[in-house]
């Protein structure tokens, strides 16, 4: 490691020595290392005060507290850095038998995650993956709305998916919906939750069609690009989140060619793609969505009774219609690589008033009821007779905030 790593190694290892104790034990406040307490008090004559049976049991205790000493370091600087580990252990083996102390283990799990925290220690991608479904869960609930089948696919697709041990094939998830209704945010908020760097992280890969793939005569440039970047990605990480915005616009060439990686898992020896999440955006399916929402409103029915298995057969025969987009063409709904097709609804006018007062909440400012009805009344609301649904959802609330900035 070069000097860049001198400060951190030093400062860990301050951290160590405190949870330590000096001794062995963690916290506690034993004897001083067995340099120390010679050069201190010098040798100890046969028949002096202590005597001679307990002079040598004093020096087998800290002998051993020195040993388990330079376990614990050289277990938590392999574990954070991995230098020399195998060397290390040949070189000093402990003898059988021996472990970590349970409580000394946990600490130095947790001061490794905490050392992990502030930058990347492991040589196999980010190690800072969380997943951390609950806190998933919990913003969908507070900050989603209008979306109880988004919410709902989102929640039990992913977190099944992570808990299955040994999945038989990457999870792919097709979001569907007018613009504005939540799919890159939730995509977000995916990405966030899984990994504490977010769309930053290492183990993330948004693509945007129309800014990757903008031309369709570089199509077989684009082919080769695309399956390299997934191809390395997963092998550096474990786990792994593809993002495709705008997904129609795909050429079915595209799709084609990152077909096996989301197929079912039969190549022995080769890199594993079991572990890696698809996320397909489109607006494709927006009409046939609103068209159910529409009929069930008209019917004096609540939109949460809208199932999943109802609006999702809809959906699919939407999508398998023979119209020029990439879903339509490629192999993907062929062969069902697709594991759900999530939709999103139409938002109503009091959705667009909860998101305005979560932009006003994020920018830390007071609101009042008159002021969302006002960002709310500054939206276009369809169809012409009933005004039913933002045609923006709540895209650009946020910018017509600062409308009411003094």
């Amino acid at each position: 490691m070069g000097q860049g790593g001198l400060p951190a190694r030093l400062g860990l290892a301050c951290c160590l020595l405190l949870l330590l104790g000096g001794s062995g034990g963690l916290g506690s406040r034993g004897p001083p290392p067995r340099g120390a307490w010679e050069e201190e008090r010098g040798p100890v004559a046969e028949g002096g005060p202590w005597g001679r049976t307990r002079y040598e049991a004093v020096k087998k205790h800290l002998g051993a507290v020195g040993a388990l000493s330079k376990q614990y370091w050289q277990y938590l600087a392999c574990k954070v850095w991995q230098e020399g580990c195998e060397e290390e252990e040949e070189e000093s083996s402990p003898s059988p038998g021996w472990s970590l102390p349970v409580v000394g283990q946990d600490y130095l799990e947790i001061l490794s995650a905490w050392y992990c925290s502030f930058g990347k220690c492991c040589k196999t991608g980010d190690c800072r993956i969380v997943n951390n479904i609950t806190g998933l869960e919990a913003d969908l609930n507070g900050q989603l709305h209008g979306q109880h089948l988004a919410k709902e696919v989102v929640i039990r697709a992913v977190q099944g998916f992570l808990r299955s041990p040994q999945p038989e094939k990457a999870l792919v998830l097709s979001f569907h919906g007018w613009s504005g209704t939540g799919k890159n945010f939730v995509a977000r908020m995916v990405a966030s939750h899984l990994y504490r760097d977010g769309l930053k992280s290492e183990c993330v890969r948004v693509f945007i069609s129309l800014f990757h793939f903008p031309h369709h005569k570089y199509v077989d440039s684009y082919k080769a690009q695309l399956k390299k970047q997934i191809s390395e990605t997963v092998q550096l990480c474990k786990q792994s989140l593809f993002i495709f915005d705008e997904a129609e616009k795909l050429h079915f060439s595209l799709l084609d060619a990152i077909k096996p990686f989301m197929a079912h898992y039969d190549n022995e020896g080769q890199v594993d793609y079991r572990r890696s999440i698809f996320l397909f955006l489109s607006n494709l399916g927006g009409n046939t969505i609103n068209e159910v929402a529409l009929d069930f409103w008209r019917a004096g029915r609540a939109r949460e009774e809208i199932s999943m298995e109802f609006l999702e057969q809809r959906l699919r025969l939407e999508l398998q219609e023979p119209e020029e987009n990439g879903y339509a063409r490629s192999h993907l709904l062929k062969e069902n690589l697709i594991d759900f097709f999530v939709p999103f609804l139409p938002l109503e006018y009091h959705h667009v008033k909860l998101c305005a007062r979560d932009a006003f909440l994020a920018r830390g400012l007071p609101y009042t009821e008159a002021a969302l009805d006002e960002v709310a009344g500054m939206m276009v609301f369809v169809p012409t007779e009933e005004k039913l649904f933002s045609a923006q959802g709540c895209k650009s609330v946020s910018q017509r905030i600062n409308y009411f900035l003094p």
